[in-house]
Order: C-alpha cells, then structure tokens, then sequence
C-alpha cells in the first residue's frame, strides 16, 4: 500500500475512536446516563435482574422436567411391552391343552364323556 492510504485509513480509525470517546463521555456526563440517573433508577434494575434469574432458574427446570418426562415414558413403553408378553404368556399357558398337560403329572385326566348330574329324590 501506499503512504497516502495507510495515513487515510489511520487518520479514519482514529476519527471513529475520538467520535465513540465523546459519545460515551457526553452519554454519561450529563446525558441521560447520569449516575443520578442511574441511582434513581436502581430498584428497577435490580426487577430486571431479578426476573432474568427467575427466567433462567424456569428455564433450567423445565429443561429437567422434559427430560424426566423423556425418561418415564421410555419406561412406560417398556412396561407396555413387558405386560404384552405377559399376558400373552399367560393366554398360552392357560389353554387346554396346555393346563390338561401341566395336570397329567398330578394323575389327573380330560374328561372323555360329560359328567354325571345327580338328581336329588324328595321324599314325600
């Protein structure tokens, strides 16, 4: 580069950091920002803080919620699963064929014809 526009190009940074000096100067010297200003104005700032924590510890623990919602679910779905399984177990098991074989070994048999209904004589 040449002399002529490294000095323009110093001279322009340095015109932008004199202009932001006198604007933060002017700002808090007797601008709107003033600390009589600032100290009238503490109890709202300390609100604001006050409801950014408050917005922060909401936001940490809906975060947690969701996850332990996340997490009961997935086992909700897992107990789903283990009753199906069960109770289709349970459906097998209980079949005839399936209880008539599990009572063999107690010497018990399946009924080949129907069962005799006793009648009751009155007496007169």
């Amino acid at each position: 580069m040449s002399q002529e526009v490294q000095q323009e190009m110093q001279d322009s940074v340095e015109e932008k950091a004199t202009a932001s000096e006198l604007f933060v100067r002017k700002l808090l010297s007797g601008g709107k920002l003033s600390p009589v200003w600032a100290a009238s104005h503490l109890p709202f700032v300390v609100f604001l803080f006050f409801l950014a924590v408050i917005y922060i510890a909401n936001r940490h623990y809906t975060e947690d919620m969701v996850r332990e919602i996340d997490k009961t679910s997935k086992e909700v779905k897992v107990m789903g699963w283990e009753f199906k399984t069960l109770q289709a177990d349970l459906m097998l098991k209980s079949t005839q064929s399936a209880i008539a074989s599990k009572v063999d070994t107690f010497g018990l048999k399946v009924l080949v014809e129907p069962p005799i209904k006793l009648k009751r004589v009155k007496k007169e």
